[in-house]
């Protein structure tokens, strides 16, 4: 399945990176059997080429705020407008046109469910005709992990000698509080999560075992994490598709966890609403969306209505303005 843009070794370079997006290249070196430098110089190409990116990035639910998953339908002639409105703010991530280029799909996120400055200036934009906003209630799979780990590029046992040893996880059903330095190091790993340790240490005013205890503890309380924005069109997935699904309650958890088993999905989570599941997923093309759809969802019990579109375009993803590293 992989193209001509990333080999097997640039596909085991990804994987290494979704296990740990800091990991030294001299260790994913010696656990693919090739060279620190062929490593490195892998990662500056891939890169260089916006084929590759590694964000530091936040789970607001950590930090007590609310995610929404929000439909935006405007008129034609208004979508790459408000799309591209949409993506300047901080508070928006993974922006989507769908649906014949009518629908726009966000993430954004507000400190309480009522406080979301974008769901309330929507409704007075004259050319958007409806928003229903879905609150993320659960992720089952594609905050940290990323469909390049279901490819399997890499043994259980190599996974294992990358995973980074992190202290005892805090208490995670408590919101965490950030002091400033917290703030500073997130924003800086935000524009790059493999900043060096020294560069962050020099750019905080800290020493750099405290900038690396102060990283391993926002990891280890689930506030940091760090997101490989891959072109999938280069691991020959052609076809990225929303889908939202309505599951019946008793069997939701179930559905969830069964489509996060699924090599095709990228992201699945619980959502409010009559559809109350929604999914991200990836195919090689559209004959094999229409695969997955008609065997793999259909055969799932609970699922009593199922709603596809195909993403057109992606103006943002899970950082960054347009995407840098995201198909569009």
């Amino acid at each position: 399945m992989l193209s001509a843009g990333f080999d097997s070794t640039d596909v085991q370079i990804l994987h290494a990176l979704h296990v740990d997006g800091r990991v030294p290249f001299s260790r994913v070196a010696q656990v693919i059997g090739v060279s620190d430098q062929t490593v490195a110089r892998r990662y500056s190409r891939l890169r260089s080429s916006n084929a590759l990116r590694v964000w530091g990035l936040v789970d607001r639910t950590r930090l007590g705020h609310v995610e929404w998953l929000v439909r935006i339908r405007c008129t034609p002639d208004s979508a790459q407008a408000i799309a591209r409105s949409l993506a300047r703010r901080s508070d928006t991530s993974w922006i989507s046109r769908t649906s014949g280029g009518t629908e726009l799909v966000c993430v954004t996120t507000a400190a309480t469910p009522d406080d979301s400055l974008l769901l309330r200036d929507l409704p007075k934009t004259a050319r958007v005709l409806d928003v229903t906003a879905h609150c993320l209630l659960h992720i089952y799979s594609g905050r940290a992990a990323g469909i390049v780990t279901k490819l399997s590029a890499l043994t259980p046992e190599q996974v294992a000698q990358l995973r980074p040893v992190e202290p005892p996880a805090t208490d995670l059903t408590r919101p965490v509080d950030l002091d400033g330095l917290d703030r500073h190091l997130l924003g800086l790993l935000s524009d790059d999560g493999r900043a060096t340790t020294a560069w962050l240490a020099a750019q905080t005013g800290a020493s750099r075992s405290t900038v690396q205890r102060r990283i391993a503890e926002l990891r280890a309380a689930g506030v940091l994490y760090f997101h490989v924005d891959a072109r999938w069109s280069m691991l020959g997935l052609g076809v990225r598709t929303l889908l939202w699904l309505s599951v019946k309650p008793a069997q939701l958890e179930r559905v969830g966890l069964a489509l996060a088993e699924h090599p095709e999905v990228a992201f699945v989570a619980a959502t409010s609403g009559a559809l109350n599941l929604h999914a991200s997923l990836a195919t090689r093309d559209i004959p094999a969306l229409y695969t997955y759809l008609s065997t793999r969802i259909s055969t799932l019990r609970g699922v009593q209505s199922v709603d596809s579109a195909p993403v057109l375009q992606t103006f943002k993803g899970a950082a960054g303005l347009h995407g840098p590293a995201t198909d569009t």
